[in-house]
């Protein structure tokens, strides 16, 4: 027997700081359009899709901060009046769409958030639970400032934040960590495209959440045959990463940062024996912050099926067999038959690192 569906991984261009929203909105709407017209009934957008990523500037007006958020009802994302038309096309299209955002609950409180939506209606939503970066600024030495003047601003422990150009990670100060753990759900609109009596099995993860293997795993121990992943990465970013911008040009800078994307991708796709469909945000945000394309859909054995060709908005689509998922559910890993989880308690016991004692 087979489960066949038609999916997009929907990737997203250059996103400025000064973007207007309405040309935001237009365009993700013709990305809708185009996912239709090939038949696509899931489309996956990126982290974070109606803005550029505003985390990477310190920020001190909050109405400029708030603009970068939706005010989401209790009803769901797709009752927000901002961003409605492009709910509503999704619904006329008949796609279920997976989607990124900044959200800003009623009560006040503001997340990284993906929502996945179905004929109008949120079906399951996900907050990042693992959020990078700093509240502040990063700092550096005025020693560095001499031979690195571009890089470097000087004075002693001034924020490079000031800096034109120069790229923060500050989620820590716009986000609060997720608070709705891992939960896989089902997605009975998927049902009819497909054979079999069941809905597809979907999770949610966002950007840095890929590289971290517990929310992956618990997600497989839920059965999940799709995981939705959208991410804005960086792809030059000497002074984040504390390196000297001279070791590393910006070519090699990206291949590295594609290879462990696809790496972390690929691998946890499949020990979970599961198909992912993995959107970027990329371009050159402000023609100053590069981010990696990379947006890609994988199978339950790992391999890529389908991938961007461009680092401009594109539609990404393959068919996929959910089917592909038992092979390694029932045989490769069968987790009930295989899994010693007396044996890993220092996941859940502790955070850090702790070494083991000198003999």
């Amino acid at each position: 027997m087979t489960r066949l569906l038609r999916v997009a991984a929907v990737q997203v261009g250059r996103v400025d700081r000064s973007t207007p929203r309405s040309q935001v909105l237009a365009r993700l709407i013709s990305l809708l359009e185009q996912a239709a017209r090939q038949q696509v009934k899931l489309a996956v957008f990126p982290e974070t899709t109606f803005t550029t990523f505003f985390p990477r500037y310190w920020i001190e007006d909050d109405t400029e901060v708030a603009s970068f958020f939706e005010k989401e009802p209790a009803s769901g994302i797709a009752d927000c009046a901002a961003v409605k038309p492009f709910f509503d096309k999704a619904k006329d299209l008949g796609v279920d769409v997976a989607i990124g955002y900044g959200e800003e609950t009623p009560e006040g409180t503001r997340y990284n958030t993906a929502s996945y939506v179905s004929n109008g209606q949120t079906v399951s939503k996900y907050r990042k639970i693992h959020l990078p970066g700093t509240f502040e600024p990063l700092r550096f030495l005025s020693s560095l400032t001499e031979t690195h003047p571009t890089y470097y601003i000087s004075g002693t422990f001034e924020p490079f934040s000031k800096e034109p150009g120069v790229t923060n990670q500050l989620e820590k100060k716009y986000f609060q960590p997720g608070n709705l753990g891992f939960k896989a759900f089902r997605a009975p609109s998927l049902r009819a495209t497909c054979d079999g009596d069941k809905s597809p099995i979907v999770g949610q993860l966002i950007c840095n959440d890929r590289r971290w293997a517990e929310g992956w795993r618990v997600y497989g121990l839920q059965g999940v045959e799709i995981m939705c992943i959208g991410y804005n990465t960086t792809a030059w970013a000497p002074q984040l990463w504390g390196i000297d911008p001279d070791l590393m040009t910006r070519e090699a800078a990206y291949a590295d940062a594609i290879f462990h994307h696809k790496l972390v991708c690929q691998a946890h796709a499949y020990t979970n024996s599961t198909f992912l469909i993995t959107s970027a945000r990329c371009g050159v945000d402000d023609g100053v912050h590069p981010l990696i394309s990379g947006s890609m859909i994988v199978d339950p054995e790992g391999h890529i099926v389908a991938e961007n060709k461009t680092e401009e908005d594109e539609v990404v689509v393959a068919e996929i067999d959910l089917d592909a998922c038992q092979q390694g559910k029932n045989k490769t890993f069968a987790f009930a038959k295989h899994r010693r989880p007396e044996h890993y308690s220092a996941i859940c016991d502790r955070a850090g690192v702790v070494e083991p004692e000198e003999p």
